[in-house]
């Protein structure tokens, strides 16, 4: 298997393969007569009742079988899983997945948080030495990268606080966004006017390595170096972040079975997909199904390789890296059976718009489900993997793709040697984990089956607003003006008739230009979701190399960015030649990372700002990636939209989305002739071409060459190796956080709940965004009130994100999105009523007073409270605010999970109630007391002080969720264990 880089394996008992009390151990066998192959023959097991699990619930089945302790993992939970059949949905179970993946924005506060225990472990008497990951732990730092430099245009942005810069960038001098006239954006060394037509008679020629070495230029055919905004935004990444580096890197030295990604790599998810999966873990001779269980959300993206895997959160992450199982409820199995095949003009974003709507819409929340039929064969590994990394926008836990001979083609490619692929196949081959489609046998039994036909799928776009709400190209226009009619909401922007088509004037760069309702001002082909897939990257590409010798441009105030997930991605766009095409439309390579994703977008020019600001425009972005709420990119930029990278290209050089691509044409070329989207989008044919051609093996060879080299910046980064972490008190990156100061060594009894306060009255879908916003801090929100009594400048604020080490920030930044609708207020603002002064403040402010007078909160909302990206901050910040309980309608199962985690009761109304129907205000006092026998799904009595009573749901799914609410979270619980 492919190791983490610099580190050592340290194994624990609790990653022993074998358990010298395990009950199973009757099942170990040697894999074709070789001793020093040995696995748990599990069919063994449960003979014809073993043949009809679906393949995920066989992984869950091995794992519970070989960790079987008869404490954590007992002989009945294994028995129960193999009896899904009749034992689903009624009874939990634990898992042990073999590996656990951090990236740097929620693996930083468990990494903090791991720091904190040891401290806490150690002033209650314990061995601070014995708080150590368990299992491999690998941080991915793929989340710090912000776009300062944008088409060679540096954004002043001085030193932020994280330490001192190699280079002061006070002495940068800031750059003029270029002409759209010079040949080859950010390359320098290249000079002269461009010949379009030669090139593309060489486009088949130019070739690249991943890292210092030459790029061929198209227009000219002479080496130049890698674009100057990747060398310079990682400048700047490394100074901002100094402080969080050094802590990742204090961590990696000092705690066993850490590994680092340093940036500049890739991101968290694809490295996890590129480089650190297994497939078939080999420990101590044993052989075993990989998994894993991730702070991102997008962990899911694994199943298209065959690997069990989804996010959890931050929390829970940390008792798997000390040793304890995941809990779940023995999960319904939803089976979804595909056949045929796409049209040539869907690509995978297409097929995985259509499928996360259909199984939206078939209700598979807190499922797994698991592809089959015959369309599956006919999907790459790329697109299983995009489709599996769409999971969460349906609700399911995971998506799961069994290993196949399309998974081992894959695998070849990527570089596992022969050997290590034929023990693999007949390992899996030997416990029933591989599925193939030409040995006719029956398929698994599942709770329900869904039939999707691939070939009525045609390409959607997604918005402007959320990614369930797909809009289907050719009705993309229309969708359009009806969204500017419609009322304000999850649609709809409520702009008068009369103003829908005025147009507003405004010059740059010494050019007029005409903005309107759907002018694009954001395009960015970023790393999330599709980047994994070389199909529509390269379709990306081609489409702009056609544009380009068609003589098309994209309008130089649009922020157009290409942040690619790795450098594998940044090899194949340069050498199959399309990359210099990206670059001059504008589509630069700025960085490897999540930028625009979660609101790392430079500003827009002020004249555009203004411009939008004075016809109150509609303006939109346009993104290949995964989340398009509201405000989210920019706050200027209203609509945004979800596409695939060449339509995200198209959008671009069209500059609008009001357009109707059937019937108008995407611009016009230097002879006045019309060109349509049909003109310039590549065959199906021409992408398998390039396809085969260029994304091969090598390039997954010299990628792991380089991250087994290191990044220079990292391996010169110096870091202490003291067994406790020295906190600087002068730091506003790390603190120590407060969650361990009144802890004891034994729980106290469960307290009631008395007279508390509403903190604030929501509706349905409030997100993770709204409760924790991972982007920009506002100059005017509590956050940047802090910092700016710590002595930084606003330009030195860094994001939330970045600063989740730091307690102080992230409490004041919780509900700090200006996107949040609080009805106590009445329109999107970060604020809430203090009752006892009926004053208006910013909610941490409120809180803060609340928590002086000695009153407790609550929060009251609607329906799927805690949508969108797992992030442990929404529930450790409302805990910082003082929030004892969240009643609402439904929650997204991964942050119900982070409330439980933190000690927050989640409490449910009953069907059919919510707070409008029981005719509450938000104003009344609540009080609940909860019974010491608390069990799941109890049903508990809420009082008013007006006289109202009402029953909520306790939301606890399994007795280790309650008991975990007993210790009061699971920090508190697994800092016990220590002691």
């Amino acid at each position: 298997p492919r190791p983490p880089p610099h580190v050592q394996l340290i194994w624990s008992p609790a990653m022993d393969p074998v358990r010298p009390e395990c009950p199973f151990q009757y099942l170990i066998e040697i894999l074709n007569d070789n001793p020093e192959k040995k696995f748990y023959n599990i069919p063994k097991l449960g003979g014809t009742k073993y043949d009809i699990l679906p393949y995920s619930i066989r992984v869950l089945l091995e794992t519970a079988v070989r960790n079987c302790d008869g404490f954590l993992v007992k002989k009945e939970d294994a028995m129960n899983i193999l009896d899904w059949k009749t034992k689903q949905n009624n009874v939990e179970v634990p898992f042990y997945p073999a590996r656990v993946l951090l990236q740097d924005f929620t693996g930083i506060p468990a990494m903090v948080d791991f720091a904190a225990m040891r401290e806490a472990v150690k002033n209650l008497g314990g061995d601070p030495m014995k708080v150590h990951p368990a299992c491999p732990t690998d941080l991915t730092v793929d989340h710090s990268l912000q776009i300062d430099f944008s088409k060679c245009a540096i954004q002043n942005a001085p030193n932020p606080g994280g330490g001192d810069l190699q280079r002061p960038l006070a002495k940068v001098s800031p750059l003029r966004v270029q002409s759209r006239k010079v040949p080859c954006r950010g390359q320098t060394v290249c000079k002269g006017p461009c010949d379009a037509g030669e090139s593309s008679r060489n486009s088949g020629k130019f070739s690249a390595q991943i890292e210092n070495t030459p790029i061929l230029c198209p227009f000219h055919l002479q080496p130049v170096p890698e674009p100057e905004t990747v060398l310079k935004n990682q400048e700047v990444e490394f100074g901002r972040n100094r402080e969080r580096l050094q802590f990742f890197k204090w961590g990696s030295k000092v705690f066993r079975n850490v590994a680092v990604i340093p940036p500049g790599t890739g991101m968290a998810h694809q490295m996890n997909l590129e480089y650190l999966s297994r497939v078939v873990f080999e420990v101590k001779d044993f052989l075993y199904p990989d998994s894993v269980v991730g702070t991102d959300s997008h962990t899911t993206m694994v199943n298209g390789l065959g690997i069990l895997g989804w996010g959890v959160g931050g929390i829970e992450t940390e008792a798997v890296m000390l040793g304890l199982p995941v809990a779940l409820t023995l999960p319904e199995v939803v089976g979804c059976e595909l056949t045929g095949l796409a049209s040539p003009l869907a690509t995978s974003i297409d097929v995985v718009l259509s499928i996360t709507k259909q199984l939206r819409q078939a209700g598979v929340a807190g499922k797994f489900v698991e592809f089959f039929g015959t369309g599956v064969s006919q999907l790459s590994v790329a697109d299983r993997t995009t489709i599996a990394n769409m999971c969460p926008e349906y609700g399911a836990i995971l998506s799961f793709f069994p290993v196949d001979n399309v998974t081992l083609k894959h695998l070849k490619h990527t570089g596992f040697d022969k050997a290590k692929l034929e023990s693999m196949e007949e390992y899996l081959k030997a416990v029933k984990l591989f599925r193939n489609d030409q040995i006719s046998s029956a398929e698994p039994e599942y709770t329900q089956i869904i039939q999707i036909d691939l070939s009525s799928i045609t390409p959607y776009v997604s918005g402007p607003k959320r990614p369930q709400d797909r809009v289907a190209i050719t009705d993309m226009k229309s969708d359009f003006q009806a969204c500017l009619n419609e009322k304000i909401g999850f649609k709809g922007f409520q702009i008068a008739t009369e103003k829908q088509n005025d147009i507003v004037p405004v010059e740059y760069e010494g050019n007029e230009y005409r903005l309107s309702h759907g002018s694009v001002v954001i395009a960015a082909v970023i790393s999330c979701t599709n980047n994994c897939n070389p199909s529509v990257m390269l379709a990306a590409g081609l489409l702009a190399r056609k544009a380009v010798e068609a003589g098309l441009m994209v309008k130089p105030y649009i922020r157009t960015s290409l942040s690619p997930g790795s450098g594998m991605v940044t090899h194949y766009l340069s050498s199959s030649g399309v990359l210099p095409y990206l670059s001059k439309l504008g589509f630069e390579v700025v960085g490897y990372g999540c930028s625009t994703c979660v609101g790392n977008t430079a500003p827009l020019p002020e004249a555009i700002r203004n411009a939008i600001k004075q016809g109150d425009l509609v303006a939109c972005g346009v993104l290949s990636g995964n989340k398009n709420f509201e405000g989210r990119l920019c706050d200027c930029v209203r609509a945004n939209y979800l596409a695939s990278p060449p339509l995200v290209v198209a959008y671009a050089i069209a500059g609008t989305v009001n357009i109707d691509f059937q019937t108008e044409p995407l611009g016009i070329d230097p002879n006045g002739k019309n060109i349509y989207l049909h003109d310039v989008w590549p065959t199906r044919e021409e992408l398998q071409q390039v396809e085969e051609e260029y994304v091969i093996s090598s390039m997954f060879k010299e990628l792991k060459e380089k991250m087994e080299k290191g990044n220079k910046r990292w391996n010169f980064l110096e870091a202490p190796e003291s067994v406790l972490f020295p906190w600087d008190l002068k730091s506003t990156y790390i603190r120590c956080p407060s969650f361990f100061d009144k802890l004891a060594k034994e729980p106290v009894s469960l307290q009631p709940i008395e007279n508390a306060q509403v903190l604030l009255y929501l509706g349905d879908s409030v997100t993770t965004d709204h409760i924790s916003p991972a982007g920009s801090i506002a100059r005017n929100s509590a956050a940047a009130k802090y910092l700016t009594n710590k002595g930084l400048t606003p330009r030195e604020f860094n994001s939330y994100g970045a600063r989740r080490g730091n307690d102080a920030v992230m409490t004041r930044g919780t509900f700090a999105n200006m996107k949040l609708l609080n009805k106590f207020i009445g329109k999107p603002a970060p604020k809430t009523v203090h009752f006892p002064s009926g004053q208006t403040l910013d909610v941490f402010e409120a809180a803060e007073l609340y928590q002086k007078e000695g009153i407790p909160l609550i929060i009251l909302a609607g329906k799927k409270y805690g949508l969108g990206n797992s992030r442990d901050w929404t529930a450790k910040g409302p805990f910082l605010l003082g929030v004892k309980a969240v009643i609402a309608e439904s929650y997204e199962k991964i942050h119900k999970g982070h409330l439980i985690g933190i000690g927050i009761a989640p409490l449910q109304f009953l069907p059919g109630e919510n707070a409008n129907v029981l005719g509450l205000t938000g104003k009344e006092q609540f009080s609940v007391s909860f019974p010491q026998e608390l069990f799941p799904g109890i049903t508990l009595d809420i009082k008013t002080n007006t006289g109202k009573v009402f029953r909520v749901i306790a939301s606890f799914e399994n007795n280790v969720e309650t008991t975990i609410y007993k210790h009061g979270g699971i920090l508190n619980y697994v800092a016990r264990r220590f002691l």
